[in-house]
């Protein structure tokens, strides 16, 4: 059987499947992350969830799969870019191997989503022979995961697949990343919230201005901002890894013109005289994190 832990900002998830071959799942439990108290009690939230999923099936795991928002430092072992601050600078993955006793493999978010949507998703569904994917996660951030013949591409800084931190324009806002400009500064459900407001005067959520997209023209100029550089950012990633697959996730991942105008808009910027990449949308949803912790 195989144990994957979700970690993010409001709540931790666990589930146990059968197995790779036989992915039923066995059991699923969740508590929340309650990260505003600290490092420290996040930690003892994933052993007590960990403790109560073994004690509820009788088995004890020696392995256990972890996605994390950010990511672990190879040269630190510190987790590094994630947006949930009190994990950042910490040795998370050595400090959940001490008090769980088990070995602890580890990826962030986007790859874990991008791995279990190609072996249990969408990918696997419709692409089923797709030996290079890169999965998107496009919500309140901006990540991306590369998967080559069904593995996490973890990278040499261990930043594989980061397209949101890449630099689509001079007139971007500042990111938390420190860069100005960025995908994720740009294009994510919040910056393009904070664009709203700064053309409209108004306070939406990304929602409410999509549903405004026929009367509003301020709505209208900001799905517009999102087909343009969401056509932009992906074709640097496509200009270099040429996937067999594009699989969208996250919450902005509904939005129908990403499928539509966003493909036309990459297929612009593609470096080739065609473009016939499949871009799909996600089979597992909000599932396909700890789904990906599972696998790994």
């Amino acid at each position: 059987m195989l144990l994957g832990v979700d970690l993010g900002g409001t709540k931790i998830e666990g589930i146990v499947l059968k197995s790779r071959e036989n992915p039923e799942k066995v059991i699923r439990y969740r508590v929340d992350t309650e990260e505003e108290k600290g490092y420290s009690h996040v930690i003892n939230n994933i052993k007590s969830l960990v403790g109560y999923i073994e004690n509820k099936i009788n088995y004890k795991f020696n392995r256990l799969g972890i996605g994390t928002p950010g990511t672990i430092d190879p040269d630190t072992g510190l987790l590094k870019n994630s947006n949930s601050q009190c994990l950042n600078g910490m040795p998370i993955k050595n400090d959940l191997s001490t008090i769980l006793d088990k070995t602890i493999l580890i990826q962030n978010d986007a790859n874990c989503f991008a791995l279990a949507e190609t072996v249990l998703g969408s990918v696997r569904d419709q692409y089923p022979s797709a030996k290079n994917v890169f999965g998107i996660i496009i919500g309140t951030g901006v990540g991306g995961g590369v998967i080559i013949e069904g593995k996490a591409l973890y990278g040499n800084q261990g930043i594989g697949g980061e397209w949101g931190h890449t630099i689509v324009t001079d007139s971007g806002d500042k990111c938390y990343c420190g860069k100005r400009g960025c995908v994720e500064s740009v294009i994510s459900g919040r910056a393009l919230q904070t664009y709203y407001n700064k053309i409209s005067g108004n306070k939406l959520k990304f929602e409410d201005i999509y549903s405004k997209k026929e009367s509003d023209e301020h709505a209208k100029k900001t799905l517009h901002r999102l087909i343009t550089y969401f056509g932009k950012g992906l074709s640097n990633v496509v200009n270099i890894i040429d996937p067999d697959v594009i699989v969208l996730g996250g919450g902005l991942s509904n939005i129908d013109e990403l499928y539509t105008e966003g493909y036309n808009e990459l297929k612009k910027h593609v470096f080739n005289p065609t473009f016939n990449t499949p871009m799909l949308k996600p089979k597992l949803g909000d599932s396909a994190g700890v789904y990906g912790a599972a696998l790994l």
